[in-house]
């Protein structure tokens, strides 16, 4: 399908095509299209072929382009297309191909604001457990609305980033007052992102049946959160300092277009939703993650089965008439599915630390400065193919004095 050679397993097909933007030596950074272990320089193909908009890839975030809106989305993947199965391009193209060994990955997109979903029945399900165990692990709202909260976008780091392990704090459950260090209850969060490129206005809710209208495409998402700190805050208001310190993405933006074929059809919602939930084809995306902790495999949340579609994100995010703006990422929280090497946290994953895991005869509950986590991500498609979404990676580093 392509004149370019793809190693066996790469994530990046001829077919898929996502969008970053890299920095090579000393050279200013710009957007590139990853293809098997390589990057096509994209600005200096498109001024090559005289393209309109060229000089887009040559700026150092995908703000500019995504801001053109889904026609010139679907142009430009056309064109890129073309560009790699198309072997009379091969003399312009070539030139111009760069190894993805050869260069630093830097943040996508400048984001705008960011937005937190709580989408996975499993996940809440969980945590209601554990932090509500006399309760009902789901709250009375959360069948009835995508609930989320707003975070913080200059905590938004580029995948790779060190990820200083916050202080503020936190109280334990048999102490008569709180305490002030370093969070001692570090975790994670497998999420997917959804990436807004063209904007809505201000007092005018986006429906359901507009979301690929609005969002170009996905990221993989480590939502980092300090269990400690979040246990202690979070009632009344939800999540703030546990939550706002860093949140990694990751470096490849990976088209709709291209997760097309991965769509699955929204499983049932009971009670029914409001009308503004509802859309003609709400689906879901067939992607698998799998998570890592210094190199071991410790767990592969399934995202197919989310409760709540990005659409209905997308619709209730802006249903009092907030607008999104390019550049802005809402996020899926955390995917966690039924089996315990399915959990989507750690929290979860070592049942608030009461069960640790076992890896390499060694014992971890929480993350202890040095663990890096990697998580990747792939999406199925009905023929038996995958198509990549990279990874996103982070390593703990101690606190920093004050």
């Amino acid at each position: 399908m392509s004149w370019i050679d793809i190693p066996d397993g790469s994530p990046f097909g001829p077919d898929n095509l996502p969008l970053g933007v890299f920095r090579h030596g000393d050279e200013e950074p710009r957007v590139g299209a990853a293809i098997g272990d390589q990057i096509i320089d994209l600005a200096p193909v498109a001024s090559a072929q005289m393209l309109d908009g060229a000089q887009l890839f040559a700026q150092p975030s995908l703000n500019a382009f995504l801001a053109l809106g889904r026609p010139a989305w679907r142009a430009t993947r056309d064109w890129l297309l073309d560009l790699v199965r198309n072997s009379a391009d091969r003399d312009t193209v070539e030139p111009h191909l760069i190894p993805r060994s050869a260069v630093s990955m830097q943040l996508p997109f400048e984001v705008a604001d960011y937005v937190d979903f709580y989408a996975s029945e499993q996940h809440a399900t969980n945590l209601g457990r554990l932090f509500r165990p006399d309760s009902e692990p789901l709250l009375p709202n959360w069948k009835h609305l995508p609930v989320g909260y707003h975070g913080r976008a200059g905590t938004i780091v580029a995948s790779g980033t060190d990820i200083v392990r916050p202080s503020g704090q936190r109280k334990a459950p048999d102490a008569s007052a709180p305490t002030y260090g370093p969070s001692r209850r570090l975790d994670i969060e497998v999420e997917l992102g959804y990436v807004v490129g063209t904007p809505s206005t201000l007092g005018k809710p986006v429906s359901v049946d507009e979301f690929e209208d609005h969002v170009y495409g996905v990221v993989i998402v480590n939502d980092w959160s300090a269990r400690d700190l979040q246990a202690w805050e979070y009632v009344p208001l939800g999540p703030f300092l546990g939550k706002s310190f860093a949140t990694s993405v990751s470096p490849w933006v990976v088209s709709l277009d291209a997760l097309a074929a991965s769509a699955v059809p929204l499983g049932v919602q009971d009670p029914p939703v409001l009308p503004y939930l509802r859309g003609r084809h709400l689906t879901n995306y067939d992607i698998t993650f799998e998570v890592r902790l210094n190199g071991h495999l410790v767990s592969s949340p399934p995202y197919r089965d989310i409760y709540w579609s990005p659409a209905q994100m997308l619709a209730h995010l802006t249903v009092n008439g907030a607008s999104v703006r390019t550049g802005d990422l809402y996020a899926s929280g955390t995917v966690s599915g039924a089996g315990k090497d399915q959990r989507g946290s750690f929290i979860e994953l070592t049942w608030g630390g009461r069960e640790p895991l076992v890896l390499d005869g060694e014992e971890h509950g929480f993350l202890e400065d040095g663990d890096e986590v990697t998580i990747s991500a792939w999406a199925s498609r009905p023929d038996g193919s995958r198509l990549g979404l990279g990874e996103v990676t982070g390593r703990i580093i101690p606190t920093q004095p004050t």
